[in-house]
């Protein structure tokens, strides 16, 4: 019987000399569903896929990926994952048509019409050599190809990163749309908060080679308060302010971004002699920056 998690690790750990880029994660992401992984630079994402894919070897703990040991992945496993990242790398000397055999022969399961269903939304022609489509046309044809595969896993790493809007669009809209990502497990990876606002069920946070949430979008947005307010002077002491994330002054009003405090930080606020206290709504954007701002600034033991 398949495990629930379609993705599990256990204290994993990877260290480049002194530098400790995952820090004895756990992590198990259900099977189903889009699930959006987050985090500033150097937290730990890229040595997280390399891992699940079997490309580079744990320092410790272990890696699970579609109930398998990562790090003994068969050829028929690697079938079952379809993979898309931010290079879009594909033989450029080869046209549309030719890439499309190879890959149909190379996959069991190929699936024509999920293949044509993504690819539509693409002005892409079979005669075209790959080197002469655009970016985002690059990154149209390696998810139409990925998951005609009819994968069981669909691992996407900034596949928009460098596309223009109207691009990123046609990319969101064939992923949203089509009946063949309905059928298997989304891991999506990117900076950008308005599409794992739009696409993602589930928001995972890493930072530091460790995990900081696991919860809906909406979820997480709903634990960061934003509160202004009119504070004489220079307000209360930083270290005195519960669950800041962070403060700006900002024309004379103070910001303070908060984690999981109720109404009572209005009180708290105005003991300390604010006034014109309001709170203001997040995004989902602004609420993990303030969160990441807040995280990445803490120093990693060695």
């Amino acid at each position: 019987m398949p495990s629930e998690f379609i993705i599990e690790t256990q204290a994993l750990s990877k260290r480049y000399g002194r530098k400790l880029a995952l820090d004895h994660l756990d992590l198990a992401i259900p099977r189903g569903r889009i699930h959006a992984i987050v985090g500033a630079n150097g937290a730990g994402k890229s040595t997280l896929f390399r891992i699940l894919l079997g490309f580079l070897a744990p320092s410790a703990g272990q890696a699970r990926i579609l109930g398998r040991d990562s790090q003994r992945l068969t050829p028929d496993d690697r079938s079952r994952i379809g993979f898309v990242n931010e290079e879009h790398t594909l033989p450029g000397w080869m046209r549309v048509a030719q890439v499309i055999t190879m890959q149909r022969h190379q996959y069991a399961r190929w699936n024509q019409q999920a293949f044509d269903s993504v690819i539509g939304h693409y002005h892409v022609l079979p005669e075209q050599k790959v080197g002469q489509l655009s970016r985002g046309e690059r990154a149209g044809l390696n998810l139409a190809l990925a998951l005609a595969q009819q994968p069981e896993l669909l691992v996407l790493d900034e596949p928009t990163l460098g596309l223009d809007v109207v691009a990123k669009r046609a990319f969101l809209e064939a992923l949203l749309y089509s009946n063949a990502a309905d059928d298997c497990t989304v891991v999506y990876c990117s900076h950008q908060m308005e599409e794992i606002e739009r696409v993602a069920d589930n928001l995972i946070i890493l930072e530091r080679g460790q995990l900081k949430n696991m919860s809906a979008p909406e979820d997480f947005t709903a634990r960061v308060m934003h509160w202004v307010a009119d504070v004489p002077f220079k307000g209360p002491l930083l270290d005195s302010v519960p669950g800041l994330l962070e403060v700006q002054r900002l024309d004379g009003l103070h910001h303070y971004f908060v984690l999981d405090q109720d109404a009572g930080f209005e009180q708290f606020l105005r003991q300390a002699g604010a006034r014109n206290v309001q709170s203001m709504p997040v995004s989902l954007d602004r609420a993990v920056n303030a969160f990441l701002a807040k995280n990445h600034a803490t120093p990693q033991a060695a």
